[in-house]
């Protein structure tokens, strides 16, 4: 059973180190066009808001745009996924689920953005979210959380109160 477990876990890192390549490529397409300030190629459907988002003031952080920070955090999650598979560490699945936790919280938030403070959706960036909540979700599995971590041991009873009686003769 151990064994299974141990490639189930495999088989999660793996596809995050799959996803973090896919975000690497999706984030630096972004950053490429954000540095030439060429526009992005977007019509799908109605997520045609893609120039709309890149061209917002929420587009960057201290004057960096966003799409650099997620070729950022895409390179740290694959580089801790594949370690991951040479080491299997636990620290380095803990801090692979923190980084997850972050990036999908930073997700989530730049969702909300789009949809009611700039009226604008970009396929890149939902596609980023995307992978972002798999990579969550995929972390979350491979080192579970124990929420009975620690039990302390049964202590024996405390002594009664009373005095015990002679049996009778």
């Amino acid at each position: 059973m151990a064994r299974i477990l141990g490639i189930m876990k495999r088989i999660g890192v793996v596809s995050i180190l799959t996803l973090a390549f896919f975000g690497i490529a999706d984030s630096a397409y972004l950053a490429e066009h954000s540095a030439n300030g060429t526009p992005l190629i977007c019509n799908i459907q109605n997520l045609s808001g893609c120039n709309i988002v890149a061209a917002s003031q929420y587009s960057r952080v201290f004057g960096i745009p966003i799409a650099e920070f997620g070729v950022v955090f895409y390179s740290i999650v694959f580089v801790l996924a594949a370690l991951e598979l040479v080491i299997f560490d636990r620290l380095l699945r803990r801090i692979l689920q923190a980084l997850a936790l972050i990036g999908l919280v930073i997700s989530i938030f730049s969702i909300i953005v789009q949809v009611f403070v700039i009226n604008a959706s970009c396929v890149y960036c939902l596609a980023s979210a995307f992978i972002t909540i798999i990579i969550f979700i995929l972390a979350s599995f491979i080192e579970p959380i124990n929420k009975t971590a620690r039990q302390i041991p049964s202590s024996p009873p405390p002594p009664s109160s009373h005095l015990p009686m002679p049996p009778a003769s």
